[in-house]
């Protein structure tokens, strides 16, 4: 676990697309962390929807009226506007964690990019559509050949650069494929060439996410994730299934410290 001259591993979730579930999988692997025994810290940069503030609002809800021990991290959001508030509030969650977990608006925003550039897990959630295939790159309308990578793409390499002649890191930039369609589909399939052809070129990895399931909106009123579902009533083929998308995610974004089994 962290010491106090420790450095947290960050997070960061962005994606300047709204409704990639961008908030609700921030959300889940903060929860899932925090499960395993880690130190969590929250930082809501989307002052305006805040969801993933409200999230851990209705948690902290639920906790007080039903008394149930849940894991909850550290959390603030922040007004959007102060950088003295960002930098303050950035280094009290980040002391004494092991890991910080920020959730970025769905637009371009300038601490989204800072928050961005200091990231050491930089996560991108998009669907499996072009639209969504837009914010990283572009294709040829013809033969869906990637032509060139998008003005995103090409930042988030300029904030690698930087940090690697910075600091001698890097940050692992992660395409999270959420709300992937359970039935084959040639659209599908184009959406996943493209995204191999473009990972080649400016270094990402493509991970699984959570699929499109009304089960992630039904548990937001409590502030509950698939990890608390159990408790709270009997746990149908949709539950299992979505826990084990939740289980295959966490284990491909191979976040540090190795950790008991998550679902033992």
């Amino acid at each position: 676990m962290a010491t106090a001259a420790r450095k947290p591993h960050i997070i960061v979730f962005a994606n300047e697309k709204g409704g990639t579930g961008k908030s609700t999988t921030a959300v889940h692997v903060a929860i899932a962390l925090a499960a395993r025994g880690a130190q969590v810290s929250a930082l809501d940069l989307d002052h305006r929807q805040r969801t993933m503030g409200r999230y851990f609002d209705n948690r902290t809800a639920t906790i007080k009226r039903t008394g149930r021990d849940l894991p909850i991290p550290r959390h603030t959001t922040h007004d959007g506007e102060s950088l003295a508030r960002f930098t303050e509030s950035f280094d009290a969650l980040a002391e004494g964690a092991d890991f910080l977990v920020i959730d970025t608006p769905g637009r371009d925003d300038r601490f989204a990019r800072m928050a961005s550039a200091r990231a050491d897990t930089l996560v991108t959630p998009m669907n499996d559509s072009f639209v969504d295939f837009d914010l990283i790159g572009q294709v040829d309308p013809e033969s869906y050949k990637v032509t060139r990578p998008s003005f995103y793409a090409e930042m988030i390499w300029e904030a690698r650069k930087a940090r690697a002649k910075a600091d001698g890191s890097t940050i692992d930039w992660v395409v999270l494929r959420n709300r992937v369609q359970h039935i084959e589909a040639r659209n599908m399939r184009r959406v996943s060439e493209a995204l191999d052809q473009l990972a080649k070129r400016v270094g990402f990895r493509i991970v699984p996410g959570l699929g499109e399931r009304v089960i992630y909106r039904e548990l937001f009123p409590n502030g509950l994730t698939m990890l608390d579902s159990g408790e709270f009533g009997a746990m149908g083929l949709a539950h299992v299934a979505a826990r084990q998308e939740l289980r295959e995610m966490m284990g491909a974004l191979a976040l540090p410290e190795p950790v008991p089994p998550l679902f033992a």
